[in-house]
């Protein structure tokens, strides 16, 4: 297309939206733009399989009914188990168990814990999952994140569930006249539960202990989910099960594998029978009070309602206008994946378990949430940046919350999950997410206290070589503080991933950085120069003879092996070529390294056009944005447009990998918007190319920031010119300062790239280590 006149793009109206502390409410429902079975299928995407098999080929979702970041993601159930990488959903299966009050951390390969299950039957009473299992079709299903139902039809029950944060309403709907039941069971894979039926309160109790994987091996974590299920109509028979064998009258049942109980009604042709259900990490008062304070009625409609509320409340904060329906399905998805983790923790008075023992309970502030479950290895890339810019108070909790598992476990966590500690992944990334938030002008959390606890994790290994074992402090900080990077002959043993010295040195290097950054705001100047000094550790594991990251020894030779497009020991989950531009603090810095930024451009455009590229895992989501840096934004505006057409799908098998705790749909809203947090713990991000002709951004503070994109379109991907609050706008990034205070931002788009914007050197993101 003909590219528009500079003098035409200055006269476009430019409005500053100011004071606007309720979204415009749409026509049409933004839930009817999500199909929350995205991710439960393999992936059909274009780079799925290309480097990870298997779970990796997944995106490991599940179609959950949930509050943003809730404590239960309410879910139907097509596999029984809690073991590690099985999720509790896949749309692989035609045969339906029952309904889950899950903790699976969404998109992960870790495990579900604390969960129970329930199911509804007529006519027969099969108690087992695996027995009791009846076919349902997708067809039946209607899938959004505030309401589920599915028809069985062997059994003719129309189920329909609902629910809040941490309880649901579920009405089971019977086709026809006859014995009807309910089954609950504990999903102890360790035969540790224990439930109650009591007939006079219409209650059924139980609790299924909770035990940690990674570090921890199957420990106990010291706590359990607890749960308490209410049914209203009267009941003719009750009983406990354990396998195939039934306990009529039986009032409880504790320890072993396949236990659980049921309840005998009658109903009638085509009756609805309600059912309530709740849960807590603290005791069964806590979930009885969760229920009672969210849901003390018995109308399914009403609590839909006000779920429904919540959901649009919330994906209304960024209001997208197109004519492309898939792109807002593709965009409201990806906003509800980004918001089940992290999770709430806290029962409703604001009670919860110790940190790493489970005891004693601890007690929130009124109007306080305690959040666990932080893939953080994950979600300190994009997640953690667009709730700290979307949600900052909600931020800033979760960032507390980081701070108290420090004060009760004495160490800042490294993937802190199941209220424990672990050492999942690599890095330190708690560190990247608080200094992020403090960075971007999030107060609401205790820095002090937080900057004590972040450094403790860079300079100090604990005394105790149990503490170390059981997941507290940097794994292998001698070796890096020794060397300056993390010899092959470290190999890392007290660790779930073992090895990968190269990806570690480079984590810490960047995490070290956003430290930096923290003591400097801070005035700690002795510890900002020594930790600034460390973030220029990256140096010492890219090989000057290849330009590209590579295995060092401990005498500080490199390997002398060409396996810069292989998965290596030495690199987590990747080649060298994925982890060689993992220096999102010092990007010029590893422009040096390569050898200038010609071969820094040539290597970056041998990543797509050899299809070096995944974008199933994290360490190549700042890939695409790094040539903004070379002064070449006309790629980047290219290669994740690509990336958005070819890696998410709305279907089933629509993401190209695990979507690791909402971290793959983060990307996705940020890059469809037109910019990326490409060094979180900076307060700049990446322009890219937005993707609609108006984005509006309801920002916590009472602003708006309002993106235009004239002629955007899936030709038109390129920026033309740019205006910023009616001013011309070269510069290749925008800061974190100019999105919140609100305004309005204008791009003329085309399907040529204009190779002049965005490239002069002053208009690439400024050089922070020197």
């Amino acid at each position: 297309m003909k590219k528009p006149t500079t003098y035409l793009l200055f006269l476009l109206p430019v409005i500053v939206f100011t004071a606007c502390t309720h979204p415009a409410t749409s026509t049409v429902s933004l839930l009817s733009y999500i199909d929350t079975r995205v991710g439960t299928a393999a992936s059909v995407t274009k780079t799925a399989g290309m480097f990870g098999k298997h779970t990796e080929e997944y995106g490991q979702t599940i179609p959950a009914v949930l509050e943003p970041n809730g404590m239960n993601f309410w879910t139907p159930q097509t596999q029984d188990t809690e073991l590690k990488c099985i999720a509790p959903y896949y749309y692989r299966d035609s045969l339906f168990q029952g309904f889950r009050n899950s903790h699976w951390i969404s998109g992960g390969c870790t495990q579900d814990y604390g969960s129970m299950t329930l199911m509804p039957l007529a006519g027969k009473l099969s108690c087992t999952p695996e027995k009791r299992a009846t076919l349902f079709t997708h067809d039946s299903e209607e899938a959004t994140p505030a309401y589920y139902s599915v028809y069985l039809p062997h059994e003719q029950i129309q189920a329909e569930m609902t629910g809040r944060s941490r309880s649901a309403i579920f009405r089971f709907t019977y086709g026809k006249e006859g014995d009807a039941y309910l089954v609950v069971n504990p999903n102890s894979d360790e035969g540790e539960g224990y439930i109650e039926v009591d007939t006079i309160h219409k209650r059924i109790y139980g609790y299924n202990p909770v035990h940690r994987i990674y570090q921890g091996w199957g420990e106990p974590a010291g706590y359990s989910g607890h749960f308490i299920i209410e049914y209203q109509k009267s009941i003719s028979d009750f009983g406990m099960f354990r396998n195939d064998s039934l306990y009529p009258q039986q009032t409880n049942i504790r320890l072993g594998k396949g236990i659980g109980a049921y309840i005998r009604f009658h109903v009638e042709a085509n009756e609805q029978v309600m059912v309530k259900a709740a849960s807590s990490f603290t005791d069964k008062e806590g979930a009885i009070r969760n229920l009672t304070d969210e849901i003390p009625h018995w109308d399914f409609d009403l609590t839909r309602k006000e779920l429904t509320e919540i959901w649009e409340h919330h994906l209304a904060g960024i209001e997208i206008e197109t004519t492309d329906t898939v792109a807002k399905q593709k965009f409201y998805g990806a906003l509800y994946r980004a918001s089940f983790l992290p999770r709430t923790f806290n029962d409703t008075d604001g009670r919860y378990p110790s940190f790493a023992s489970g005891s004693p309970i601890r007690q929130l502030a009124q109007g306080k949430t305690y959040y666990e479950d932080y893939s953080m290895w994950d979600t300190y890339r994009a997640l953690h940046p667009l709730i700290n810019l979307l949600h900052p108070s909600k931020g800033g909790d979760m960032m507390q919350s980081l701070v108290y598992k420090y004060e009760e476990g004495g160490w800042l966590p490294i993937f802190p999950c199941w209220n424990s500690y672990t050492a999942a992944m690599i890095g330190d990334h708690c560190i990247a997410a608080l200094g992020d938030a403090y960075i971007k002008g999030i107060r609401n959390f205790d820095i002090q206290k937080a900057y004590e606890a972040m450094r403790k994790n860079a300079f100090e290994h604990p005394a105790s070589e149990e503490d170390y074992k059981n997941g507290m402090g940097r794994r292998a900080l001698d070796s890096y503080l020794k060397y300056g990077y993390i010899p092959l002959e470290d190999s890392v043993p007290d660790a779930f991933h073992t090895n990968e010295q190269v990806s570690r040195t480079l984590e810490y290097a960047y995490d070290d950085f956003v430290l930096a950054q923290v003591a400097r705001l801070l005035d700690k100047t002795k510890d900002y120069e020594q930790l600034s000094s460390r973030a220029k550790n990256y140096r010492n594991v890219i090989d000057p003879r290849t330009g590209y990251a590579q295995g060092r020894h401990a005498d500080g030779t490199f390997l002398n092996e060409t396996n810069a497009f292989s998965f290596n020991r030495f690199i987590t989950e990747g080649a060298p070529c994925h982890y060689t531009w993992y220096v999102p603090q010092d990007p010029y810095g590893l422009m040096e390294c390569m050898g200038g930024p010609d071969r820094y451009i040539a290597k970056l455009d041998s990543m797509f056009s050899q299809h070096r590229y995944w974008h199933g895992n994290e360490p190549c989501h700042q890939v695409a944005f790094m040539f903004n840096y070379a002064g070449q934004p006309w790629k980047t505006q290219k290669a994740v447009r690509h990336i958005m057409e070819t890696e998410y799908v709305n279907a089933p098998g629509g993401l190209s990998g695990n979507d690791d705790a909402g971290q793959m749909s983060a990307w996705y809203v940020f890059a469809a918007l037109g910019f990326y947090p490409v060094c979180p713990g900076t307060p700049y991000y990446a322009l890219a190319s937005p993707s609609f002709e108006t984005a509006v951004l309801h920002l916590e503070n009472g602003n708006t920031f309002r993106l235009v994109a004239h002629h955007a379109s899936k030709e038109n991907i390129y920026i033309q010119d740019a205006v910023l609050n009616g001013k011309p706008y070269t510069r290749n990034y925008i800061t974190h300062e100019d999105i919140i205070k609100g305004g309005t931002m204008v791009f003329i788009m085309g399907d040529k790239p204009n190779k002049k914007w965005g490239a002069a050197a002053s208009d690439c993101p400024p050089r922070i280590l020197e």
